[in-house]
């Protein structure tokens, strides 16, 4: 198992590195994970031996991942070229407590007794998202978020736009995939995430959940290549004015989830427009607890930390909230 990271530098161009502790291993002939992926699966080695066979220079980790160094860390996985080419989405009501949150947003004072739909999809998971193998399981929720422009880095603001409610954490993990020549799907590695939603907007109503989730968000700053998802447990923190002022224990994996990983990758690869050669995809597997669900409000300043034990160095970033009023927008004919 490896972590990489991706860089840029205004002088240097982008670079792709090898975490050792508390300095960076540049990988010589490589400006992204993703060139190195493709080469990987055209010599038909793995992008482990890859990224060792190249080993260059070494950079001080600490002062880059600080910000205090020209280098500046990139999302850990993207598609360099076109962001276009990169499906940024992910499976929810995955785990107990986000579901349950979810059930609290949507379920009237007049039907407490009642299932809600986000509930029902839950309980379909539990009874069907794990089938044997070779078999089909029950289908998860699926979400958009955005092209591959939505992904920001470890240190980057995460942006209420002026036009929306609210903006809080989501603590995940997400895994980075590039599909092959021959369409088969690659699991490139797997990042820590905040998957970043308006919560407020989706209380309103369940059918705003799409919308809801039409943010940027970040990942990384780690890509960890070989890693396990079978349990995972981490630490979600909101910091404001240099203080903690929420911090909660969480959990991920397939142990702590209702639908077994291949289960949620054959039901997002098995459209023929997720598998078009070349694309990258950035999957989240949903939160198990975020500060919106605790009755937190977060505001402008707030440092929102996502922590995985094994997943490397926190992601960090900032939340900034765009001055309203809200833009008005329209078209003309062409």
């Amino acid at each position: 198992m490896i972590h990489l990271v991706q860089l840029s530098h205004p002088g240097h161009g982008r670079v792709v590195a090898v975490v050792d502790d508390n300095s960076l291993r540049t990988i010589d002939g490589y400006g992204s994970i993703y060139t190195m992926a493709q080469s990987a699966a055209a010599k038909g080695t793995t992008l482990e031996a890859e990224a060792l066979a190249s080993l260059g220079g070494v950079l001080a980790y600490d002062a880059i991942y600080e910000g205090r160094s020209e280098w500046k860390l990139l999302p850990g996985f993207d598609h360099p070229a076109d962001p276009a080419r990169c499906l940024v989405g992910g499976t929810g009501l995955t785990h107990r407590k986000s579901a349950s949150n979810r059930d609290k947003m949507h379920q009237g004072e007049s039907a407490k007794t009642e299932l809600t739909d986000s509930m029902k999809m839950y309980r379909w998971g539990a009874e069907g998202g794990r089938p044997e193998p070779g078999q089909i399981g029950a289908q998860p929720e699926w979400f958009y978020k955005g092209s591959g422009s939505v992904l920001r880095a470890h240190g980057d603001p995460l942006v209420v736009p002026d036009f929306a409610e609210d903006g809080g954490e989501e603590p995940e993990i997400a895994a980075a995939y590039v599909i092959a020549e021959d369409g088969t799907p690659l699991r490139v590695g797997f990042l820590a995430g905040n998957e970043f939603s308006d919560h407020k907007m989706e209380r309103k109503n369940y059918l705003y959940l799409a919308p809801s989730k039409l943010r940027n968000c970040s990942i990384g700053p780690e890509l960890i290549v070989g890693g396990s998802f079978e349990s995972v447990e981490g630490t979600v923190k909101i910091e404001r004015g240099g203080a903690a002022i929420w911090t909660h224990e969480i959990a991920t994996g397939e142990a702590n989830m209702v639908h077994s990983l291949a289960n949620m990758e054959h039901h997002h690869f098995k459209y023929p427009d997720h598998r078009r050669p070349g694309t990258v995809h950035i999957h989240f597997f949903g939160a198990d607890a975020f500060s919106f669900g605790d009755g937190i409000e977060l505001c402008d300043g707030d440092i929102m930390e996502v922590a995985w034990a094994g997943f490397g160095r926190p992601l960090r970033n900032p939340l900034r909230v765009e001055p309203g009023p809200a833009k008005l927008w329209s078209a003309r004919p062409a």
